[in-house]
Parts: C-alpha cells; structure tokens; sequence
C-alpha cells in the first residue's frame, strides 16, 4: 500500500472536513458523475473502435458494407443509435447517491435493441458492452472514491 505525505495538514483536515461534513452528498454526486462517465466513454469507445470479426455484409439505403461484430465483442456502431442512446445519471435515492449508464437504442417498434445485444437473444448470442466496461474500470473507480476521502 502506498503512503502518501502532506505537507500542509491543516489544509489537507480542512478539505476533508468540506468535503465529509459540509458537503458530503454534492461530494458523493461529483466522484460518482466522474465514475459513470468514465463507465459511459469506454462503452462507447467500444462500440465506435476496435476490431469486429463477424460476418461482413451489404447493406443498402444508404449502400454500405457492415462487420457485425461476433459473439462476446461488443456491438458494431452501423447507423450510431447505439451509441447516442447512451446516457448516464446521477441522483440521490433513500439517502444513497446512486450513478446509472442506460442504454436505449429504439428497434422502430418499440423495443430496445440495446438490452438484446448486451444480454443476447434465443436467436443471438450475447455482444457486452455495458458490463465489461464497468468491469475494466473497477479499480479506477475505486481510486477516485478514495481520492475523494469517501472510503479508506
């Protein structure tokens, strides 16, 4: 474990204080939109770069050629309504600052394709997207809480 110094305690137990006792939920809310954003650019980079290695296909109006990505990548940006369906909040719930990363991406009937790529479908195997990113970030979630002073 690494230990850190200070060269001005004082001003260091002051932060602290704003920071724990005079603000603790706005604090709370700032360290978790900076979390879930961070969730929320690497599931888009995901989705927008990287090498997809499913079938390539024609696809016309406009005419295009498209790689779907395989099972267990993520999904293959074609038209972009993955990704700008992609939104994160934050909000305070029970007393709990709670950050949410939802994903919507209409299927024109009213369905959301989003859950059936993240999860897979009898007919499609699963494509992640939400999970592992979250999963990828874990640990620097965590620092940015404990840089926070929220937890030890």
């Amino acid at each position: 474990m690494a230990r850190l110094g200070f060269k001005n305690l004082p001003a260091f137990k002051k932060r602290m204080h704003d920071r724990l006792i005079d603000n603790p939920e706005e604090n709370l809310k700032k360290s978790m939109g900076r979390a879930v954003t961070i969730v929320r650019s690497h599931v888009v980079e995901s989705i927008s770069r990287g090498p997809k290695t499913g079938h390539t296909y024609t696809k016309y109006n406009p005419k295009r050629t498209h790689t779907a990505s395989a099972a267990g990548q993520p999904p293959a940006s074609d038209t972009g309504t993955l990704v700008s369906g992609i939104t994160i909040d934050v909000d305070v719930e029970r007393g709990a600052v709670v950050g949410r990363i939802m994903a919507y991406a209409s299927d024109g009937g009213g369905g959301n394709y989003a859950e059936h790529l993240e999860f897979g479908t009898t007919q499609m195997a699963a494509r992640p997207f939400m999970q592992p990113a979250l999963d990828k970030n874990a640990e620097k979630i965590e620092r940015i809480i404990i840089k926070e002073g929220l937890i030890d």
